[in-house]
């Protein structure tokens, strides 16, 4: 029943891909213990008309931690789930694509090793891929990650530039965590995605743009404080602003329960 009221609701809302919690919680691991009710919800969600990315990386989890080598396989295993699952399921109960939740700048050492930190997390991210490659499924995958790793700099595999055009060379697509109420301006969601926008064009991949609606301390991090027409206006803005750039994939809203609100 919840299933349909949440199939109707994205629908209604013109929702077409949904991002679905595919790891452990509270002990259990579902995908692995009951895979049939994946394929279930999956056979349905595909029936009308959605696509489904598997959502893999968590707070319950403290998935923050699979940038540290040590932690590394957990981290791996965790996508082998989701290869497994869809290997062995029909052609429309498998996951259309996966989306990986994992940030290191939740880490307690975040503050005195970032450097070192985003470095892990680039190194993961190759690891990831090599897993999906290695597989021979070709979903299209990529991670959530915060607008301002284009201010960063690091060094990977002989090159010097951005963290964000590092994860954007190894990925297929970034879903860009861009945490602002409102769509223009020097500190606004069109000039916060710009710079990855460019780069995907010029290296031919995708950037979805996110918007939050849980609440935030800070007020401009999300549009909890606001109306549903007001995040409409602002989503409207922003794609008359580059919604003709190729790389431009739409709109991540996080999330389901705090968007419903």
């Amino acid at each position: 029943a919840q299933a349909g009221r949440a199939i109707a609701f994205l629908r209604a809302k013109s929702v077409d891909t949904v991002f679905l919690y595919a790891d452990a919680l509270q002990g259990r691991n579902l995908i692995v213990s009951e895979p049939a009710l994946y394929r279930r919800l999956l056979r349905r969600m595909h029936a009308s008309g959605l696509k489904v990315y598997a959502l893999l990386g968590s707070g319950y989890l403290h998935t923050e931690r699979y940038v540290l080598p040590r932690h590394r396989e957990e981290a791996v295993a965790m996508l082998k789930r989701v290869l497994d699952y869809n290997r062995a399921a029909a052609l429309d109960e498998r996951f259309d694509g996966i989306n990986l939740d994992i940030e290191p700048h939740i880490l307690a050492e975040w503050s005195t090793r970032k450097m070192e930190l985003l470095a892990e997390f680039v190194a993961l991210s190759d690891a990831l891929m090599a897993t999906k490659r290695a597989s021979g499924q070709a979903l299209p995958m990529g991670p959530a990650i915060p607008f301002w790793l284009d201010g960063l700099f690091i060094e990977w595999k002989g090159q010097r530039k951005p963290v964000s055009q590092h994860v954007q060379d190894i990925y297929d697509y970034v879903a860009l965590m861009d945490y602002r109420d409102r769509a223009l301006g020097g500190d606004g969601i069109v000039s916060h995605a710009m710079d990855e926008l460019r780069y995907a064009e010029r290296i031919e991949r995708r950037v979805l743009i996110g918007v939050e609606t849980l609440p935030n301390t800070i007020k401009k991090v999300s549009f909890h404080h606001l109306k549903e027409a007001d995040l409409e206006r602002e989503l409207g803005v922003t794609a008359q602003s580059v919604g003709a750039m190729q790389p431009f994939g739409g709109f991540v809203i996080h999330h389901y329960g705090s968007y419903r609100k």
